[in-house]
Parts: structure tokens; C-alpha cells; sequence
């Protein structure tokens, strides 16, 4: 059966010319317009709706794509769930939660079937399959990060702006006497898996090296407490010794405190500690040094841009500058 995707390659142009040459909703040139409808009398396209249907009998839903592991809890995946349930029903949409970890499978049916009008995914790898799947379908598309800008000029995406926010980190550090960094990046697996956060937060990791001339050792985190607390150890053994540590994983946040409680490091006069996309009003991160993921704006930013996918509207890229957040500051090395 032949594909949107199928379409646009025999009319030479992308798939969201033809999702708009099926819905009028932007203007096209006659030449290409024709173009288009021979490809799709040519290879006998059949679209499941038109978006002119679609305005007509929409589901009102928009779908969340979370991959996840089956037992392990993110709290930061269930803040995000909620703040953009609220955000889609301020627009009038429900929200359908999609956990599945591989998600394309699950996506191709929600889109096939009309139980959405649009897709939100979050935990954005570069060159993303569900991306590619989507965009094949011509399926209405809003990313919660970005994964390479390069593969996402056609679709809308929000995202703190990771690289700025480590080598913000890595310069107030800095700033506050620190020349011997430890950057507890996220974990190897994610890196492995090529998140979008993940990558951003390394490139800002070596930026703010250069930019400072700070000696910044990057230590990728693990999922099995008990590696994660040796690479921790090994890390803070190296002489001379470390004055920071920069956390951007921070799921595993209790078990890093415990283990620098362990090795006596557990007070700010010992070892700084500053958060890197924390969560706000978290109590624990409270108490640190931090720059929280704005989860509220990003939220409502990423349903207004899936609201917007649906009617065909052109994509928009928004990258949020990161801050520090009001609290402690970061203490001078230890004397």
C-alpha cells in the first residue's frame, strides 16, 4: 500500500506539501499541486483522511509517547504526563499515554485507526524511527526535545536548551573558584541510545572545557546501583581530586548522595554538587545548587504545537534558555 512518503518522493517534494495539497490548508503552486495529484493517481494513494475530514471528525485526542521499561518509574516522565494533560485539555484535547519502548508499532496503529489526531513524543533520539514512521504517515507531529535539527526541520519541537544548561553549570562552577570538574552525565545507555538530552548535555559538557580552560571529566552514569556507585568512587579517587560534581542523571540522585555520604564528601564544604535539569519544587533538589527543566512551559509549549501540527500550521523550533534557580549558591572549594 503506498505511503505519503511514496507520494512525495515520485512528486519530488516532502510529505507535509502533500498532507497541505490534501487539505488546502496552505497555499501551493498549481505546478506542484498537479504534481502531486498524478503521484497519487499514479501509485493509487488512498489517505486515511484528508485534514479537511479530519476538521470535520476529530477525536479530540493527542497521543504521549513515553518509552519506558515495564517496573521502572520516571518521575520526571510522570510530571511531563500530567503538566501536558492539563495543557491539551486547555485546548480541548484528552490525552492517550503510549509507554511501549520501542513505540512505532503502537504509533502506526494509533494513526491508522484515527484514535488520535496527533503525536507527542518525548525521550527524542537522533535520527528517531517513530519520527521517520510518522512522517511516512503524514501524521500530525510535535517533539517534547529534539534529537539532530538537521532530521526535524519540518515537524515543531520544545526543548531546554541542554548544551547551554551543563556549560552554564561548568561556568558558574568555575565562577565560584572550581578548576576540577567531575560531570556525572546521563547514563550510557541513554548515551548509547542517542537521546537528544543526553548528547546536547555532553557537547555543553566539552563547550564550557574549552571556553573555561577547567579540567571537566565526564563520567557516564549507570542504571545498576551498584556500578554507578563505583564509578562515582573512582572518579572522586583521582588526584589531584575533584572540587564539583555537575549531576544531569538525575534519577538516581539519592543513591549519588548516599555513596558521597559514605565517603565522607556528603557537605557542600566537602564537594559541590550542582543539579542540572532538576525537577521544580522537588524537596530534595532543593537544597543544591540546580538549574531545573522548565516542565510547565515545555508542557504547554508542546501541546500548543501539536494543537497546531493538526491544522497543517508551519513548524516552530524553541529552545529554553536555561537559568539558575533562586536557592543556594555554589560554595567555594574546599580550603
Amino acid at each position: 500500500m503506498a505511503t505519503i512518503k511514496d507520494v512525495a518522493e515520485r512528486a519530488g517534494v516532502a510529505p507535509s506539501t502533500v498532507s497541505y495539497v490534501l487539505s488546502g490548508s496552505r497555499k501551493i503552486s498549481d505546478e506542484t499541486a498537479t504534481a502531486v495529484r498524478a503521484a497519487i493517481a499514479e501509485l493509487g494513494y488512498h489517505p486515511r483522511a484528508s485534514a479537511r475530514t479530519l476538521r470535520r471528525a476529530r477525536s479530540e485526542v493527542l497521543v504521549l509517547a513515553v518509552p519506558r521499561e515495564r517496573g521502572k518509574y520516571r518521575a520526571m516522565d510522570g510530571r511531563f504526563a500530567v503538566e501536558i494533560s492539563d495543557a491539551a485539555r486547555d485546548h480541548g484535547y484528552d490525552l492517550l499515554m503510549m509507554t511501549d519502548p520501542d513505540g512505532v508499532g503502537g504509533l502506526r496503529r494509533v494513526a491508522r485507526s484515527g484514535l488520535a489526531d496527533a503525536a507527542i513524543l518525548m525521550a527524542v533520539a537522533e535520527a528517531d524511527p517513530r519520527i521517520a514512521a510518522l512522517r511516512d504517515l503524514g501524521f500530525p507531529t510535535a517533539l517534547l526535545g529534539h534529537g539532530n535539527e538537521r532530521d526535524e526541520a519540518e515537524l515543531s519541537w520544545v526543548d531546554l536548551d541542554w548544551a547551554a544548561a551543563v556549560a552554564l553549570a561548568v561556568r558558574e562552577t568555575v565562577a565560584a573558584g572550581h578548576r576540577r570538574i567531575v560531570f556525572w552525565s546521563s547514563a550510557d545507555h541513554e548515551i548509547a541510545a542517542r537521546r537528544g538530552y543526553a548528547l546536547h548535555g555532553l557537547s555543553g559538557a566539552e563547550a564550557a572545557a574549552r571556553e573555561t580552560g577547567a579540567e571537566v571529566r565526564v563520567v557516564p552514569s549507570s542504571a545498576d546501583p551498584g556500578e554507578l556507585r563505583a564509578r562515582l568512587r573512582r572518579a572522586l579517587r583521582v588526584s589531584p581530586a575533584a572540587t564539583a560534581l555537575i549531576v544531569q542523571h538525575l534519577i538516581p540522585l539519592d543513591t549519588l548522595l548516599d555513596e558521597l555520604a559514605a565517603l565522607g564528601l556528603g557537605s557542600p564544604d566537602q564537594l559541590a554538587v550542582v543539579l542540572v535539569g532538576s525537577l521544580p519544587n522537588e524537596p530534595g533538589p532543593g537544597r543544591l545548587p540546580r538549574i531545573d527543566l522548565p516542565v510547565g512551559q515545555m508542557s504547554a509549549a508542546v501541546a500548543g504545537l501539536a494543537v497546531a501540527a493538526i491544522d497543517a500550521g508551519p513548524p516552530r523550533h524553541e529552545l529554553i534558555p536555561p537559568r539558575l534557580a533562586g536557592g543556594p549558591p555554589i560554595p567555594p572549594p574546599h580550603p
